[in-house]
């Protein structure tokens, strides 16, 4: 039997165990109670903000934000696994309203910071100053205004600033100089006025030169600066010290002089955008150093010269954007090369010769307003994924190549959405193959030499809105009973100055639906355009319609105008009542026809037309007088029907209403009286 008998030192050590079991129990417990301190005081500074919020329309923080749940259960919150600290805040696209407590500097954990898309208003707390472990802060797209604060060098390890969208004021110069070093993305464009890609307002701050913005910046990897009010040249080493560069957005400025060729030495550059300045001389030869640029934007400035062929050796761009500017010599055939190359924009220039062979990856082809020659080559077939081709306002010949409409991608058919060949000298007749286009929603081939009939078979696209056909040699009737014509989603139809004949086709009437049902549930408009990247790309830009009797071009077309415009043409017979069930039709020309008989009263239920022109046909008859909507007027009635008349029989300019021989007979219909005055009305507003 073995005995064990205790020490002494063993006696001790046992009865200190007790001891030392409490004193870790006492730790434990203040640890716990530090703990739970904290989370209260995090849990009150968040409460603290809920209480600066007037309006949570969706009531996320008034149902979520509770005492009775844990803080790091709360929407928008997150803690951190050691300390069980807020170390995250993400407030964005809330639609709350309010202003910033300087309590939310309390919270001593905070590393990211996020309420962009909100309506937070008034200036930014010092007290922000306190987070020093801040990483992320984006303040994009609420209403801050006052001095953009010079303390963001108060937070030593901020690595991402956006602070766009806002009316923010200063001199970047100096607020630039505060930045930490720790900074690698900072987004500070559009403030001072609301601005987005439809709106474009002058923004941040007062007259910057931006030569010392850009000076400070050499530790970023992006740098947005656009929509601001920045001035002055880029001096040639102005980026010399910026290899790790790989953002560099400053558009929608002041800048003048040359593109600097220091900036040929960012060969980490994705994304170079220039655009909107006032840039001059030449697209430097060392942009072929940039091989790694996806997205380039040079447009809207003052370059000349050519595009030089070693564009080709950027074969990882996805978009190239040359418009307006004053280019001039031939686009480089090497572009066939450019495999990921997707949009081409190269609109707006005096670029002559042909056009070369596109590569196969390209979605998007620009060459409108130029000089360029020659037949559109059935090569532009290679690009099968093809979706938006706008060559108008060129010297094209020849014919539109058959195979335009049999593009197929992977299995799909013609992806082609906008065709536009607009003022040219092309001939011939439609493809037929453009039957096979079922995602097209504009087409327009006005001002060309076109000889055909009407193309009935479009009639199966539903989602063709536009049809330009204007001032070419179609001829014939429209209606064509072999055909199952719907066009349900035109809302614009442009046939003048065509040879078609025969009787206004009732049954195309009826089957526009989308002019009969227009845009009542809409409460904003809608726009023919493609966002990507922000910048909004108009592929409607520059459609005219003869509106008053003068020509209307558009910079972008609202999904609300609707148009029917058949004037100069040989049309006869009687106006189809069906006419008047186009609700939300705002032009109707049918002048210079030969079309007869009376007037319609359901004219008069088209409660949007702004302008009406009937003149030079041979309508008999008096104004009707029968209906609810059709009566007379008394003689007060603020109409001078003479001057109407003989606007009428000229070129249509009586406040966009030209009436014509309908006149002739008669004093001042009510239903006409009160067109006249909705037209002065929302053309005063405009």
């Amino acid at each position: 039997m073995i005995c064990f008998i205790p020490t002494p030192n063993f006696m001790a050590k046992t009865i200190f165990l007790p001891f030392l079991m409490f004193a870790l129990l006492v730790i434990f417990g203040a640890i716990l109670s530090v703990n739970s301190l904290n989370i209260t005081i995090d849990q009150l500074n968040l409460l603290a903000l809920k209480s600066y919020i007037s309006h949570d329309p969706r009531n996320l923080l008034v149902t979520n934000w509770s005492t009775s749940t844990s803080v790091c259960n709360w929407i928008g919150v997150t803690c951190g696994s050691r300390y069980h600290r807020v170390i995250s805040l993400n407030l964005s696209n809330m639609d709350l309203t309010g202003t910033i407590p300087s309590q939310l500097g309390n919270l001593s954990f905070l590393t990211s910071l996020n309420i962009h898309n909100n309506n937070f208003h008034g200036p930014l707390p010092i007290e922000l100053t306190k987070l020093h472990r801040l990483k992320y802060l984006n303040f994009n797209n609420n209403s801050f205004d006052g001095e953009l604060p010079s303390w963001f060098g108060y937070f030593p390890k901020l690595q991402s600033l956006s602070l766009s969208d806002n009316y923010f004021i200063g001199v970047v110069p100096s607020i630039l100089g505060f930045l930490p070093q720790s900074l690698t993305f900072f987004h500070c464009n559009c403030n001072i006025f609301h601005c987005n890609t439809k709106i474009f307002w002058l923004s941040v701050f007062e007259y910057g030169e931006i030569s010392s913005v850009i000076e400070n910046l050499t530790s970023l990897l992006y740098i947005d600066l656009s929509y601001n009010n920045l001035s002055g040249g880029l001096p040639s080493r102005v980026f010399d010290n910026f290899s790790k560069l790989q953002v560099l957005n400053l558009g929608w400025n002041r800048i003048f002089g040359k593109i600097p060729s220091s900036l040929f030495k960012c060969k980490e550059l994705t994304y170079l955008s220039l655009y909107n300045n006032t840039l001059e001389g030449s697209i430097p030869r060392e942009i072929e150093n940039l091989t790694s640029l996806e997205i380039l934007y040079l447009d809207h400035n003052n370059l000349k010269g050519e595009i030089p062929f070693v564009i080709g050796k950027l074969t990882s761009l996805v978009i190239i954007d040359f418009s307006f500017n004053n280019l001039t010599g031939e686009i480089p055939v090497v572009i066939g090369n450019m495999t990921s190359l997707e949009r081409m924009y190269f609109s707006g220039n005096k670029l002559t010769g042909r056009i070369p062979t596109p590569p196969p990856s390209l979605l998007w082809y620009f060459v409108s307003r130029n000089k360029l020659v020659g037949d559109i080559p059935s090569s532009i077939c290679n690009s099968s994924s093809l979706e938006v081709l706008t060559l108008w306002n060129n010297s094209f010949n020849g014919t539109i190549p058959e195979c335009i409409g049999n593009l197929k991608s992977f299995g799909r058919d013609c992806t082609l959405q906008s065709f536009r060949i607009t003022n040219n000298q092309i001939g011939g007749s439609l493809p037929r193959s453009l039957g096979n286009c079922k995602n097209l929603n504009l087409l327009d081939v006005g001002n060309n030499n076109l000889n055909d009939t009407f193309p009935n078979w479009l009639g199966k696209l539903d989602h063709l809105q536009v049809l330009v056909l204007r001032s070419n040699k179609f001829f014939g009737q429209m209606d064509n009973s072999d055909v199952t014509v719907s066009f349900t989603r035109l809302r614009v139809i442009d046939l003048s100055r065509n040879n078609f004949s025969g009787y206004l086709p009732t049954n195309f009437f009826k089957n526009l639906h989308s002019i009969r049902k227009g845009h009542e549930n809409k409460l904003e408009p809608e726009y023919m355009e493609d966002v990507s990247d922000y910048i909004a790309f108009n592929y409607a830009y520059g459609l005219s319609f003869t509106v008053k009797g003068s020509e209307l071009q558009f910079q972008s077309l609202s999904t609300m105008w609707m148009v029917i415009d058949f004037s100069d043409n040989q049309f006869f017979g009687e106006l189809p009542r069906t006419l008047g069930e186009l609700h939300s039709l705002i032009v109707l020309n049918l002048s210079h026809n030969c079309l007869t008989g009376p007037i319609p009263s359901s004219l008069g239920d088209l409660s949007e037309l702004e302008s009406l022109d009937l003149s030079s046909n041979k309508f008999q008859g008096r104004i009707p007088t029968e209906g609810t909507l059709v009566k007379f007027d008394r003689d007060d009635d603020e109409l001078n029907w003479k001057f109407s008349i003989l606007m009428g029989y000229g070129c249509g300019l009586v406040l966009g209403l030209s009436m014509g021989y309908i006149v002739f007979t008669t004093g001042k219909p009510g239903w006409l009286i009160r067109i006249v005055e909705r037209v002065q009305q929302r053309f005063t507003k405009r």
